[in-house]
């Protein structure tokens, strides 16, 4: 297993090197969406303004407070609590926020599913996953809200954040078909049937 620091945006060759219990520290910039953005997006046909070729998603729709814009605050927004959301739910919309945004790094929680897997081993991409109850922390990596597009979804805007020492994050899912959820389900399915066979259930 290696660490990798990547400074954003990060080419697909970048990305296809990391592997499955890998770590990943991110700098720079990290994108925030959630549902509501990527039905406008992707089922609607709004365009954002933002470049995500090469860069990375977190789900989440943040806890912000309007403020006055300002050098401190450039998008109007100052930063509450900024956790990670399940992704499952946000599954359809892998393959395209690759190949028509050309995104190579998706942050969630819970992991993701086949359609995904396929997705990052065609297109070039990876999941990193957080653990559930880690938003205080998060909020710590993000040292601005530096710009926000498609606000009138707010609080699931299209969110651009400024990020130092973002991490480290685990490579759950990477793009040579591996997913660390199928090796935990496949572990606990072999323990199960084990466990039946043991008391003559099976």
């Amino acid at each position: 297993m290696a660490h990798y620091e990547l400074t954003m945006p990060v080419t697909e060759e970048q990305v296809r090197a990391l592997r499955v219990g890998d770590t990943v520290t991110l700098q720079k910039t990290l994108f925030g969406i959630r549902d509501a953005s990527y039905i406008a997006m992707f089922d609607k046909g709004r365009k954002t303004r933002f470049d995500l070729n090469g860069h990375a998603v977190i789900h989440t729709a943040p806890n912000v407070r309007k403020v006055e814009i300002s050098e401190e605050f450039p998008a109007g927004y100052q930063s509450v609590c900024i956790g990670t959301t399940t992704s499952s739910r946000m599954e359809r919309f892998t393959g395209q926020l690759i190949e028509q945004c050309g995104v190579r790094i998706i942050i969630g929680k819970g992991g993701m599913h086949e359609g995904s897997l396929k997705a990052f081993k065609e297109l070039g991409g990876v999941y990193l996953g957080i653990v559930g109850g880690t938003a205080a922390l998060e909020t710590t990596w993000i040292e601005q809200i530096e710009d926000v597009d498609l606000d009138d979804l707010n609080p699931e805007s299209l969110w651009k954040f400024r990020i130092r020492d973002f991490g480290p994050l685990l490579v759950a899912m990477d793009s040579h078909g591996n997913s660390l959820y199928d090796e935990v389900n496949d572990s606990v399915q072999s323990r199960r049937d084990a466990v039946l066979a043991s008391l003559g259930a099976n």
